[in-house]
């Protein structure tokens, strides 16, 4: 089976596509990647054929001028995602004339394939991977983004649908507008739904990369939507940091990280987590940069902390007693698995609803902030470590994720998976 794989160049979008592209190769199948050219290293070294495409959109923008709201989301998200996707469409147009893929596998935010689900030309089957929360329509209304955990009753169903009009004038109507004339350029229709549930719905077949548990109750979800547990974290021949030795059992462990994307402040997350725990000498705490140098950093280094830019995240996670994280969903799934108890911060991109999950879900604690101050981590942090309700909860997470046979799901569904009408 040839298999194209389409990835938004975003270390945390790639890593998936990665990780299915392996499980693909190890049972002989030919597989073709397409993602921007700074990632052409890291795809070849994973052993598999490069082809890049240019895009005029840049999945790292914040548009920092305008304040936090719908303006400045709506800005970022068409930057980041919808000013790439005709030429991403193209790329794959020409990629399907000349590689004759049998399916192809893109990460759901790879806009480039709306273009070819919505039109009439004949493609070969399309398996969307899904690198966050579910973007399904909610029950109860709830807008995405805000991180509200499920209405507890018709008066909050209420507010929640007040709010949703609010955020559809300011964010989803528009951002649905300029991807439909995107679109009519091209001479296509316009999206059937909001972006966010077009991107469910429109797939040939849509992979979650989680559990039920970690989601809310959509009610019948549509039969090409599956949960397929977690991925196998990214192989990797990085060494060992020197002080790897120091994770014998003696202390208790804390992970912390902000990830490969919003890490350009560690002020935000890290240095306050470091220096909130500077006089817990039972605990040794961990932080790693998501790639950028360590004098990246620029507060001393407390005597119970070690820093890394990168670490293996599936050798250290069962070592680890809590993790703390600006949300992540890749690192959040992967400690879940895991079964490793989390505290979340963070509020951009997607980070309010994944936070909101991991407290709904009842495996850790949301502080529901991009910069927590120094006593709130720390007081939230110890109560994750103490009281055993978050273990346990997270523990019967991990038992759930190990009764899914990702390799079996997600090679299944591919194989599975054929064109389908969705008008």
């Amino acid at each position: 089976m040839k298999l194209l794989f389409a990835a938004t160049p975003l270390t945390g979008h790639l890593n998936p596509l990665l990780a299915i592209a392996r499980l693909a190769a190890e049972r002989g199948d030919d597989i073709v990647m397409t993602c921007t050219e700074p990632f052409r290293a890291r795809i070849e070294k994973a052993g598999f054929r490069f082809l890049p495409y240019v895009s005029k959109g840049n999945p790292e923008y914040r548009d920092t001028d305008l304040p936090a709201g719908p303006e400045r989301y709506r800005h970022e998200f068409e930057r980041r995602f919808l000013d790439g996707m005709p030429d991403q469409a193209q790329t794959l147009r020409d990629l399907i004339a000349a590689e004759r893929p049998d399916a192809i596998v893109a990460g759901s935010l790879f806009l480039g394939v709306l273009p070819l689900l919505l039109g009439d030309g004949e493609r070969p089957p399309i398996v969307l991977c899904n690198v966050s929360f579910l973007f399904h329509d909610r029950p109860d209304h709830a807008p995405v983004g805000f991180g509200l955990p499920p209405a507890a009753d018709a008066a909050e169903g209420e507010r929640y649908a007040a709010m949703a009009a609010q955020v559809d004038a300011g964010f989803t109507n528009p951002v649905r507008a300029y991807a439909d004339a995107l679109l009519a350029k091209e001479g296509l229709p316009g999206l059937p739904a909001s972006l966010p549930h077009s991107i469910v719905i429109l797939p040939d077949a849509f992979a979650q990369f989680t559990v039920p548990s970690f989601e809310y109750d959509y009610g019948a979800l549509p039969p090409h939507v599956r949960f397929v547990g977690a991925l196998p974290p990214p192989v990797g021949t990085m060494p060992l940091p020197e002080w790897w030795d120091e994770i014998d059992g003696h202390r208790r462990v804390v992970l912390v990280t902000q990830g490969t994307l919003a890490n350009q402040n560690f002020d935000e997350l890290i240095e306050p987590t470091l220096s909130a725990l500077a006089d817990r000498d039972d605990l040794l705490v961990i932080a790693t940069t998501g790639g950028r140098p360590l004098e990246s950093l620029r507060a001393p280094l407390p005597r119970n902390a070690r820093v890394s830019t990168f670490l293996p995240f599936g050798d250290l996670l069962p070592k680890v007693d809590v993790f703390v994280t600006n949300g992540g969903y890749g690192s959040v799934s992967m400690a879940l698995e895991a079964g490793v108890p989390i505290v979340s911060a963070g509020v951009t991109e997607d980070k309010a609803e994944i936070g909101a999950r991991i407290a709904w879900a009842g495996v850790g604690l949301n502080l529901a902030a991009s910069e927590p101050t120094r006593e709130a981590l720390h007081e939230t942090i110890a109560t994750v470590l103490d009281e055993p309700r978050f273990r346990e909860r997270a523990a019967e997470m991990a038992r759930e994720f190990a009764r899914y046979d990702t390799r079996r799901e997600i090679l299944g569904l591919i194989d599975g998976v054929r064109p389908r009408k969705t008008g």
